[in-house]
């Protein structure tokens, strides 16, 4: 009789269990289903995502940074999902990853505005490594776009890490987007010079391999100062020969004017002095 009644017992609590875990354990099945097939899309979707934006020809640091975001983003997405699926509330859970999220905000604010100046530089891309720029008062060659700063190499040589928060909000000169540009060469001479020699001399001086016939070279007067008067020679060369040009104008300037008979005058000025009489 004992057999009997626990062979009973044991077959009412078998009907009892056993449509409970078919029940969870067919969830179960299914969110591991879910979870596996999930997993295996969110990892080709993102590898689809590098390549297209390889097509476009995106920054590297770009491609890996979009492709990361995202492949993390899905898949605690995808998680939360699976977890609702087995039954699990998913409401504190996503609550308290908001609210890890914003504590974590609020002690990393100057890094999160760094981290989002790196995203709309590489987004937007002002300027790309090589360029000569000039930001937040250093002017050097872009050596790395990194997510929270920008190297730059200055022209002696020193590296200079700039914040790209204050980087992406500040004003930026890039000296390397234009293909061309124009020389400004600033040269004085006496009130007395023949302008019209001092300006064929000047032009004369422009007529180097360097620089461009279009736009043609000019030279004009350009202001008249206290002790001298101001000629500017104006000419385009393309980019990578700027300073090089900017140089040569220097260096033989003073000789091709002083050849002509100009003199270049140094800067004067003139004091009257008055003696009062008691």
């Amino acid at each position: 009789m004992d057999l009997n009644a626990e062979v009973d017992n044991l077959v009412k609590a078998s009907q009892a269990w056993i449509p409970m875990i078919m029940e969870y354990g067919s969830r179960v099945l299914l969110a591991v289903m879910t979870l596996a097939i999930g997993w295996w899309l969110i990892n080709k979707l993102t590898h689809k995502v590098g390549k297209l934006l390889a097509l476009r020809n995106a920054d590297l640091a770009l491609q890996g940074f979009i492709s990361s975001l995202a492949n993390i983003v899905l898949k605690v997405l995808l998680v939360v999902s699976v977890a609702s699926m087995i039954g699990v509330e998913t409401t504190s859970f996503v609550a308290a990853i908001g609210a890890a999220g914003l504590a974590i905000g609020l002690a990393l604010q100057g890094s999160l505005a760094n981290f989002a100046g790196g995203v709309l530089i590489l987004l937007f891309r002002p300027f790309r490594i090589g360029d000569w720029i000039e930001a937040q008062g250093t002017a050097g060659t872009v050596d790395s776009i990194q997510i929270f700063h920008t190297i730059i190499r200055t022209g002696d040589n020193k590296t200079v890490i700039v914040p790209n928060g204050v980087l992406s909000n500040g004003i930026i000169t890039n000296t390397n987007r234009q293909p061309t540009r124009k020389v400004v060469f600033d040269v004085g001479v006496d009130y007395n010079a023949d302008l019209q020699k001092a300006r064929a001399v000047l032009l004369e001086l422009a007529n180097d391999a360097r620089v461009l016939a279009d736009p043609e070279p000019v030279a004009v007067v350009s202001t008249l100062g206290d002790s001298s008067i101001t000629l500017s020679l104006r000419v385009w060369v393309k980019t990578a020969d700027y300073w090089d040009v900017l140089f040569h104008f220097n260096e033989h300037s003073r000789d091709r004017l002083k050849g002509a008979g100009i003199d270049i005058p140094f800067p004067q000025r003139v004091i009257r002095m008055v003696q009062e009489t008691a």
